[in-house]
């Protein structure tokens, strides 16, 4: 008898994955490093390794190639993971929905604990999300597709500004206005005029994390986007997209080439209309949020997710050929150790941003400057997890996870045969 291979089963496959997800987050440490790990600190005027010219030439690359593309990556490849763990547990007949449950709690408890070396950081989300993709294991794929289009076009977007547009009154602007002077009279915060990890742990979770929720949730709706690429990732599991994916070149090509058209086409369409005042979702307080507004947000939100398309589709080309391959395969130890190198990614950005560390030091060099240490630092992570690897079986916060999900101690270190 001839057994189905599993999206989990091909060496060659995993390894892609492994090398896709490695690629996003070289993308996620460079755009947090030019954004200081979100991690503000007073101005000073001892500015170095500042470069005008390239300086800006780095923040167009981070603001029209990175931000927000390279994280896609990471979240269709989540949705993704729980595909992989739900096709193989009932491949085995095992019921895995209460197990995953436990996972996402334990993935939300790593994301708030991170939360206080960074408030940037998206695991907890990541664990939050998790546990709504559950339910949505076995519905229909129209339906699924259903559910992403209403995210990716808006719709919760939408229904939060009718409301707020329906609950707007003229008093509000002068509540608005007490609430700008008010802001602009508060003394020092407590973390910067007293610096210590305690009081910017403090500030994390009484000040950011609103904010964060504010963001992923607002009108914003930065976690609607990531739930439908979850979604996706989903589809692309239940499609095997991924299986014997090299055999599959002209599907590819074919894919690529209309990922850039479409993005391209959606960015033009997008720069038809005025520039958005991003702010104004952050708040809205007293003002009306025009129609023209919720499109512009929308189509911003859907090139995006085409420009991840193309990152996506351009890097399975690219993998596939002799030339290119292997230095992308070089990034799989990388991608297998995810969690733990994402997290001390974070860990590393507190300690060269915050102002009781480094912060009087590397919160003054210049984008470049600090685009250049994110490729060092993503340089030496490498380097460590593929160390690492030749000795263990899983990155250190991987087997941790594994251990607590399966409340019992996973094998670690590798038998090494002389």
């Amino acid at each position: 008898m001839v057994q189905n291979k599993s999206i989990s089963s091909p060496l060659k496959r995993i390894t892609i994955l492994d090398s896709l997800r490695g690629f996003a987050l070289l993308g996620v440490i460079l755009m947090h490093m030019i954004q200081h790990f979100g991690i503000f600190s007073t101005p000073s005027q001892n500015e170095v390794h500042r470069f005008p010219e390239l300086d800006q030439a780095v923040q167009w690359i981070g603001n029209n190639i990175i931000m927000g593309r390279f994280i896609n990556i990471f979240a269709l490849l989540f949705g993704l993971s729980f595909f992989i763990q739900m096709d193989r547990a009932a491949k085995k007949g095992i019921d895995f929905r209460m197990r995953f449950v436990w996972r996402m709690i334990l993935l939300l408890v790593m994301g708030l604990i991170s939360h206080s070396f960074y408030s940037v950081e998206i695991i907890s989300v990541y664990g939050f999300l998790g546990l709504l993709m559950l339910p949505l294991y076995r519905f229909k794929s129209w339906m699924l597709i259903t559910i992403v289009a209403f995210l990716l076009l808006g719709g919760p977007r939408v229904i939060k500004a009718f409301n707020h547009n329906k609950s707007v009154k003229t008093e509000q602007v002068e509540t608005r206005e007490q609430m700008n002077n008010t802001q602009a009279s508060r003394a020092v915060p407590e973390h910067l005029a007293n610096p210590s990890f305690l009081n910017i742990a403090k500030f994390n979770y009484q000040e950011r994390l609103p904010g964060k929720l504010n963001y992923q949730f607002g009108f914003i709706g930065r976690g609607y986007i990531t739930f439908a690429l979850f979604i996706l990732g989903l589809l692309l599991g239940r499609n095997r997209f991924f299986e014997n994916e090299h055999k599959h070149k002209k599907r590819n090509m074919f894919l690529f080439i209309g990922f850039v058209l479409a993005t391209i086409l959606f960015t033009w369409v997008q720069k038809l209309f005025p520039p958005l005042n991003i702010f104004i979702f952050f708040r809205p307080e007293g003002q009306i949020l025009a129609s023209e507004t919720l499109i512009v947000k929308t189509l911003e939100d859907i090139s995006l997710v085409l420009f991840t398309g193309s990152l996506i589709m351009g890097f399975i080309l690219l993998y596939n050929t002799r030339k290119f391959g292997i230095f992308l395969e070089v990034l799989a130890p990388y991608g297998r150790t995810a969690l733990t190198n994402y997290i001390m990614q974070g860990v590393i950005g507190s300690f060269i941003f915050s102002v009781w560390a480094f912060g009087s030091i590397f919160s003054n060099w210049g984008v470049s400057a600090l685009f250049i240490l994110g490729i060092v630092i993503y340089i030496v992570q490498i380097i460590c997890s593929k160390i690492w690897l030749n000795y263990f079986i899983y990155g250190p916060l991987e087997w941790l996870w594994r251990s607590l999900t399966y409340f019992e101690i996973q094998p670690f270190r590798k038998k090494i045969t002389l």
